[in-house]
């Protein structure tokens, strides 16, 4: 199985540009998977802490007209998450999309939510009552874990007991340019515990918001933890061809 990940511009105009780039690298390198990162074809709307109903509505509606061009991936099959209205109720939700079905069908939706400068979460969505279910994907077992929820404790050992074989870690990258190298490192030291946990493969794409604009780096561990490739700002996309059969199983 070939799987990318990536990173991507907060800015709509850079982004644009990424995508068309990501575009061309997915069909280079016959990708099988695609990971996005949370929430990509918006801004990064949950910087201020008071909610704002059209900047939300916005943002539903870039994701409703970006997530017809996932067809650009074909055949791979697409993981991110979206904004999303349930009646009355806001959410963060976990997709996958694959070419044969063309919709993109909720996977997880998040349950840990940031509380802070820079992300507000819990002023723009809500979370739920975390269930952590897999689900299989064009015969692929593979669990989510959005952002913060990596460093829920159990959570990744529970997708190995479950036989994942994929954990999908899409995230926003809030640290500014002079913690950038630190925090893309403690990221790539959860992405590892988890991996040694679920005994899984671990990938991880990640986004700018509205303090460091190039995201930071995206990933693709083993289940033994080793770093198989990494995004940079000079290389944004990456692909490695992995053998799931290196999944290593987890008594229940």
């Amino acid at each position: 199985m070939r799987i990318t990940v990536c990173q991507l511009h907060n800015r709509r105009e850079a982004f644009a540009a990424d995508w068309g780039r990501l575009v061309g690298h997915v069909e280079a390198q016959r990708s099988d998977l695609v990971l996005l990162p949370e929430m990509p074809f918006s801004s990064w709307f949950a910087a201020p802490r008071e909610f704002d109903a059209a900047v939300w509505r916005a943002a539903v509606a870039a994701h409703d007209t970006w997530e017809r061009r996932l067809s650009e991936l074909r055949p791979a099959v697409v993981f991110g998450t979206r904004p999303v209205d349930f009646g009355a109720l806001r959410y963060n939700a976990g997709f996958y999309w694959n070419a044969d079905e063309g919709i993109a069908e909720t996977l997880h939706v998040k349950s840990c939510l940031s509380h802070q400068d820079g992300a507000w979460e819990t002023s723009w969505y809500g979370k739920v009552v975390a269930d952590f279910e897999s689900a299989t994907v064009a015969g692929i077992s593979v669990g989510m874990l959005i952002g913060l929820e990596l460093w829920i404790p159990g959570k990744a050992h529970l997708y190995g007991e479950d036989g994942v074989q994929i954990v999908a870690i899409p995230r926003v990258d809030r640290s500014v340019p002079e913690d950038l190298s630190t925090a893309s490192e403690e990221w790539l030291a959860g992405g590892r515990a988890a991996a040694l946990a679920s005994g899984a493969f671990c990938i991880s794409s990640t986004r700018g918001s509205y303090d460091n604009s190039s995201g930071g780096a995206g990933w693709i561990l083993a289940p033994d933890g080793r770093t198989l490739a990494q995004t940079s700002s000079d290389e944004p996309f990456v692909t490695v061809e992995v053998d799931l059969r290196q999944v290593r199983a987890r008594p229940g």
